[in-house]
């Protein structure tokens, strides 16, 4: 099987290096395709891709597709790659927004993987959840499902509006992370801790939570009860989110971004 990522920005990157390291392809079986001179370069320094700046070059070779540009590149690549192509390939989108229907259309495949990856991918701690085309058949989805699977882990959902409720947690969902990391860090600093101080005691704080999390079957609230005793600190701390209802916020923060993921959808 040879597959080919077209875009080499940082998604398409990860999963073009994730998948160098699977035992379902063989060295070389990875080509890579971007328009960018500085780009090409650095791709043609890594021993474990082909890389390519046309199309004609490398579509018709590939049994996948990984399509990794920016939502509104779509269209383009699209119209373009429709002549190259062919009935048996599978083409997988890691576009937000860019519905399974709008991409039948203009390339007249119907093999189609949908896909929404988020930036832990780039360290193998990704989740990508994933929807096929009723085309696309069990052998050919496992094959996807395990390429996915080599920059962490993934869920295959019922249906794309469940694509775009995932954009909503887990492919934004790093960045609500970073948020709160970043709004810690102040707290600390107008505690007078230094940067370097207020950097460690918020990374190994939530480190460590995760870890706690990760190695029991308890649930975030019980977590909460458990450090939080009556009248104590961190009750005040808690005390203090409930009544300026950051729980709410937060649900809010997250349904903005499923619909403007619906929103791309209707765009494109």
């Amino acid at each position: 099987m040879k597959v080919l990522v077209i875009g080499a920005g940082n998604m398409g990157l990860t999963y073009a290096e994730g998948m160098s390291k699977s035992k379902l392809l063989k060295k070389k079986n990875i080509m890579v395709l971007d328009k960018s001179e500085e780009k090409l370069e650095e791709l043609q320094q890594m021993s474990h891709f082909d890389a390519f700046s046309e199309l004609k070059d490398c579509v018709p070779q590939a049994d996948l597709i990984f399509i990794a540009v920016k939502p509104y590149h779509a269209e383009g690549v699209f119209k373009a790659i429709k002549p190259l192509v062919n009935s048996q390939q599978i083409l997988v989108s890691i576009m937000a927004g860019v519905t399974i229907a709008s991409i039948k259309e203009i390339t007249g495949l119907t093999k189609i993987v949908r896909a929404m990856p988020n930036l832990p991918a780039q360290i193998g701690k990704g989740l990508t959840s994933y929807v096929i085309s009723s085309d696309v058949s069990r052998i050919e989805m496992l094959t996807v499902e395990s390429l996915l699977d080599t920059t962490g882990k993934s869920i295959q959902v019922k249906n794309e509006n469940f694509i775009d409720a995932s954009t909503g947690i887990s492919g934004s969902g790093p960045a609500y992370v970073f948020y709160f990391m970043q709004s810690m860090m102040e707290a600390a600093k107008q505690m007078g801790f230094s940067k370097e101080d207020s950097t460690v005691l918020v990374r190994q704080t939530f480190t460590g939570a995760i870890e706690l999390f990760n190695q029991s079957n308890l649930s975030p609230d019980s977590w909460m009860e458990r450090v939080a005793s009556k009248g104590g600190t961190t009750r005040a701390a808690l005390d203090s989110m409930d009544d300026n209802n950051v729980n709410e916020l937060i649900k809010d923060a997250a349904f903005a971004a499923f619909n403007r993921a619906v929103e791309l959808g209707k765009e494109y």
